[in-house]
């Protein structure tokens, strides 16, 4: 039988990798999709038609990815919408 702390704690360092995971690939997107504005004159549309495939491959998932890449998929469409929505806000002002 497991200590409940000791089982509280594991929980938390496994939680908490997740996390990390997830934090370190939506920065790393977020990066990315800043380069590609500033340096390629994409448009939003190509932004939004990135996103579009990044919604079909979450929704491929037929043979399972692993959960390290379903927190990246997670990660890079996030930051992909957050990318989007700053944009048009922008656009706005």
């Amino acid at each position: 039988m497991m200590n409940s702390s000791l089982d509280a704690v594991d929980k938390t360092a496994y939680k908490g990798w997740r996390d990390e995971k997830y934090d370190e690939v939506f920065e790393q997107e977020l990066r990315g999709l800043e380069r590609r504005r500033a340096n390629t004159g994409c448009t939003i549309e190509d932004i939004e038609g990135l996103l579009e495939s990044l919604y079909r491959l979450d929704g491929d998932n037929w043979l399972g990815r692993g959960e390290v890449q379903d927190i990246a998929t997670s990660a890079t469409i996030a930051a992909h919408e957050r990318f989007i929505a700053e944009w048009k806000t922008e656009l706005r002002s």
